[in-house]
């Protein structure tokens, strides 16, 4: 085997960067690790955040950031990985954006950097220290990252379509009610 160059090395460190925190974040979702509010709270605050049914919506949530981030991690079928992230990331900016881009604000502005890095390490791979590069790229084909960014670009365009429009039915409901 040969010695990791600076562009593998590199992606590795963004690699388990990106993929440490995402997975802490997917635990606390599903999990309650890390002082999260476990499946229930996680359903009830999608069902506020108008994504419904909360529970899979949740499950869904904690899979890609937990399982995307894992997946990243490791560099395994890592534009799956990179693709789940991405538009879980996607899902979260929907219900940060009324408050700005900045996430001192409360602001999408975090989701934005995950997403971004997950789909550039979906489209560069994971370099030769990953285990995508162990097993041969075999879940890390070059057609497999554009269609994973592809399907998730289109479930993540679903999902916050559906949640525009209970949101903005939602609204309309109490404006004429007062």
């Amino acid at each position: 085997m040969t010695c990791p160059t600076r562009r593998d090395t590199g992606l590795l460190l963004l690699r388990i960067g990106v993929s440490g925190p995402l997975i802490a974040h997917g635990t606390q979702k599903l999990f309650g690790w890390f002082a999260g509010a476990g499946l229930q709270g996680s359903a009830e605050f999608m069902e506020q955040q108008g994504y419904r049914p909360g529970k899979l919506s949740a499950i869904a949530a904690g899979l890609a950031e937990a399982g995307g981030g894992a997946l990243l991690g490791l560099g395994l079928a890592t534009p799956v990985g990179g693709a789940a992230v991405a538009a879980g990331m996607t899902g979260a900016a929907a219900v940060h954006t009324p408050h700005g881009f900045w996430g001192y604000a409360g602001g999408y502005e975090l989701n934005t950097v995950y997403g971004v890095a997950a789909a550039a390490l979906a489209l560069t791979g994971p370099g030769r220290v990953s285990l995508d590069h162990v097993t041969g790229h075999r879940l890390d084909r070059g057609w497999m990252a554009p269609a994973a960014l592809g399907a998730g670009a289109v479930l993540a365009a679903l999902a916050v379509g559906a949640r525009q429009v209970r949101t903005r039915r939602t609204r309309e409901g109490s404006d004429t009610e007062s």
